[in-house]
């Protein structure tokens, strides 16, 4: 992508871990900087903050590159409405602050996009609203089963009860249900 703009040094990392510069990253790297500074608070140590993302979109590489929080530790959150929407808390008090891309009156090039999300002031940027659910627990750490289909290793909470007495992870429970035998 060819640019008419500056692109700031601090992105470069963000970048090299996202594979390609885009706007999508440029919008997850503008909330989550965002959020740290009306949170007053800074990378994730130890799953102090907690994410929430309501896409699946390039932006979430740059929330978990910038704030530290990540599906391995837990503390990332994925809700698949398809919005350009974060919400991060702060664990300590359980503040928290939801971020949403505003609207622009008409459809914006790649380029634009970029441009906007580099030049823009955050007001114009995002609607700032409290979050819209509860801060999530922390990651528990579960015990393990064995499906008795597959043989796989599974999380106890995910398997599902076939006829028998028998376990079954969910594919395997799907697959079972869609011909008749899962109970």
């Amino acid at each position: 992508m060819e640019s008419t703009y500056w692109i700031p040094e601090e992105l470069q990392p963000l970048i090299a871990f996202h594979g390609h510069f885009c706007p999508g990253i440029l919008i997850g790297w503008r909330a989550a900087k965002l959020a740290m500074k009306l949170l007053g608070t800074s990378r994730d140590k130890d799953e102090e903050m907690v994410a929430i993302t309501e896409n699946d979109a390039c932006g979430v590489d740059a929330v978990q590159f910038i704030l530290g929080c990540t599906f391995g530790k837990g503390n990332l959150h994925f809700r698949d409405y398809g919005k350009q929407a974060f919400t991060v808390f702060r664990r300590s008090d359980s503040k928290g602050v939801r971020l949403v891309l505003k609207n622009t009156d008409r459809e914006l090039t790649r380029e634009e996009s970029a441009k906007r999300m580099l030049e823009e002031p955050d007001a114009s940027l995002f609607s700032v609203q409290e979050p819209q659910e509860p801060i999530p627990e922390r990651a528990v750490i579960r015990k393990s089963g064995f499906c008795s289909v597959c043989g796989e290793r599974v999380m106890e909470s995910r398997l599902r009860p076939l006829s028998g007495g028998r376990m079954a992870c969910i594919p395997c429970y799907v697959r079972a249900e869609k011909e008749g035998r899962a109970h």
